[in-house]
């Protein structure tokens, strides 16, 4: 049996035991060598994560490099990839190096700080990996807890009320999730995702307290699933936390958070409630879509009135995971296509924007962006830097994040025009809020003293940004190295999602005259 994921999952684990076991003290030696520890564990995870996507056949729709082993009480630990998961795999392990670069500057508890990572980093490659029921609710919830210590012990000043926020908001959205597990294992036997993907729940309507539950089943374990899901997005209206803790986490914190964890709740979409629960999806769609696109305009109408640059990128990603949730419920190819890209194209460019912050945090110790203006004439590489990564959250074309919203309202368009349009204006009110900070921040005249010393980008953060900029700019121009990855798993997955959605119609349609 090939053990590749186990080894790439692990390999975080085993930096942070190491540095556990054999770094003691907190002098400048110790934290030198914890950073050093830190960022030879997650470039190694990453070099050997390459070869997963070398042994990966993309013509094949199943999952490969498939692990079991069982535990106790029928409880197993299974991993494996398809083509929509080796991504998000392949996506953490990249930026997981690019995190510990931008800890450089961290001096307090660091060995401790380094630890919480590369913990973090085996929860969230688990997450992606596991084929198992119990193992993924397992390591989707322990995720939870280095980022909470993460934003609680590392953050601004109302770090503890920022991240049991987090910590409440998430855990409570999972406990629906986990009854709805229980109900599964029940009704199906089985905690294997792979048959629980295959199983048909019952969709049978019934009336409970009065109401018609349309979808009978399988829209209450939807509903039970996407509670949990819509927190991690985080959709609209349960997006208030993510705000919150963006401003009040380190920037590495902020940048895992923008930029991975926030795509559990699309794939947890992607794994569980579309190939799962069809008909209750089908059912949902439309509401699912509906306020997709209120987060979108909503999220940036108060994007454009803020004043801290941080919330100003949180609402954006909010805006940006709306037009995700869009694409998935518009259940169609282009659709999964789009929304499967631009999280991959977020993670690059929402991760490389709280770089930027963190930036001119590190020099000025404020994040108001009216403490800023004119930097252009101090920081020119900066100032070209975070051009380049506003054009692309923007959605220029050129860059990854136009891939994706245009496949997203292609989509949207084909499934509900009104959907489409509303979605359009979103875009527009992007580029109104993306490029007025801009303005204000890079632009102007240099007036402010404390402005007038401030130092261009160092190498190390040039080097933080140079991979970022190289796959944003190869994925908008060569969409094909995702689509043709994706392709087979997506056509499997719509397969599977019409024939069991048909048959249910059929079904219903067989029985109307009978009851009629």
């Amino acid at each position: 049996m090939d053990s590749i994921l186990s080894v790439v999952t692990f390999l975080p684990l085993l930096g942070a035991a190491v540095l556990l076991v054999f770094l003691r003290g907190d002098g400048e030696f110790e934290q030198r060598n914890a950073k050093l520890v830190a960022l030879l564990a997650t470039s190694l995870t990453f070099i050997v994560s390459i070869s997963i996507y070398t042994k990966f056949d993309p013509a094949n729709a199943g999952f490969q490099m498939v692990e079991e082993y069982k535990w106790i009480a029928g409880l197993n630990y299974k991993v494996g990839v398809d083509g929509i998961s080796i991504l998000f795999v392949l996506l953490t392990t990249f930026l997981m190096p690019i995190v510990i670069l931008a800890c450089w500057g961290v001096s307090h508890r660091v060995k401790e700080y380094m630890v919480m990572f590369l913990v973090l980093e085996t929860m969230m490659i688990a997450v992606f990996t596991a084929l198992d029921l119990v193992l993924f609710y397992v390591v989707f919830e322990a995720g939870l807890i280095p980022m909470f210590l993460i934003v609680g012990i590392w953050g601004g000043k109302d770090r503890v009320y920022a991240a049991f926020k987090f910590f409440l908001y998430t855990l409570l959205g999972s406990v629906l999730m986990l009854i709805a597990m229980l109900v599964m294992w029940y009704d199906a036997g089985t905690t294997d995702i792979p048959t629980l993907m295959h199983h048909q729940f019952a969709s049978d309507n019934f009336t409970l307290l009065g109401i018609t539950v349309v979808g009978g089943l399988q829209t209450l374990l939807f509903l039970a699933f996407f509670a949990s899901f819509a927190v991690k997005m985080p959709m609209w209206p349960v997006h208030t936390w993510l705000p919150d803790a963006h401003v009040q986490a380190p920037t590495a914190g902020s940048v895992v958070l923008a930029a991975i964890l926030l795509k559990m709740g699309g794939y947890g979409f992607l794994r569980f409630s579309l190939p799962m629960f069809p008909v209750g999806a089908e059912v949902m769609s439309t509401f699912v879509m509906t306020i997709s696109v209120i987060a979108i305009i909503y999220t940036s109408l108060v994007a454009l009135m803020q004043e801290d640059m941080k919330k100003l990128i949180a609402y954006s990603s909010v805006a940006h995971m709306g037009f995700v949730t869009m694409g998935i419920f518009a259940l169609n190819k282009q659709g999964l296509d789009g929304a499967i890209y631009q999280m991959i194209s977020h993670g690059f460019i929402s991760g490389a924007l709280f770089l930027g912050v963190g930036v001119i945090y590190d020099r000025m110790h404020t994040r108001d962006i009216d403490a800023y203006g004119g930097l252009v004439m101090r920081m020119p590489a900066y100032a070209l830097i975070f051009m380049f990564f506003t054009m692309a959250n923007v959605g220029l074309p050129g860059t990854s994040g136009f891939v994706g919203e245009f496949l997203t309202l292609t989509a949207a368009f084909k499934a509900n025009t009104w959907i489409a349009f509303g979605a359009t204006t979103g875009v527009i009110l992007s580029a109104c809020y993306a490029l007025w900070l801009y303005r204000r921040v890079v632009f102007g005249d240099l007036i402010k003293e404390s402005l007038k010393t401030i130092t261009d980008m160092t190498a190390r953060e040039k080097m933080m940004m140079a991979p970022l900029v190289f796959f944003t700019l190869l994925l908008g121009i060569y969409p094909a190295l995702v689509l043709d990855l994706i392709g087979p798993s997506v056509d499997a997955l719509l397969e599977n999602f019409d024939a069991a959605t048909a048959g249910m119609a059929h079904a219903a349609s067989a029985i109307a005259p009978a009851t009629h």
